[in-house]
C-alpha cells in the first residue's frame, strides 16, 4: 500500500493511503490532521486524477523507510 503527502498550507501532515486499485481509479483512505484531531474518510479517485496530482505535486509518495518509522 503507497502513502502519499497532500500538499497543504502550514504544517499539517495531511496523508492519503491506496486501500485498493480498480481499473479506472482508486479507493484511498485520507487522514487529516485537524488540530490534533485525525479525521479519516475513504474515497474513490479516478487515475486521471491522481496522476495529474501526482504530476503537479499536490500529492507525493512517502518514501517505504520514512513509514517504517512513522509506524515505530
Amino acid at each position: 500500500m503507497k502513502s502519499y503527502t497532500l500538499k497543504s498550507i502550514g504544517k499539517k501532515t495531511d496523508y492519503m493511503t491506496i486501500l485498493r486499485e480498480l481499473d479506472d481509479g482508486f479507493v484511498v483512505q485520507i487522514v487529516r490532521d485537524l488540530d490534533g484531531y485525525e479525521d479519516k474518510k475513504t474515497d474513490y479517485i479516478s487515475k486521471e486524477l491522481f496522476e495529474s496530482c501526482v504530476r503537479t505535486g499536490y500529492l507525493k509518495e512517502i518514501p517505504e523507510t520514512v513509514k517504517v518509522a512513522l509506524n515505530a
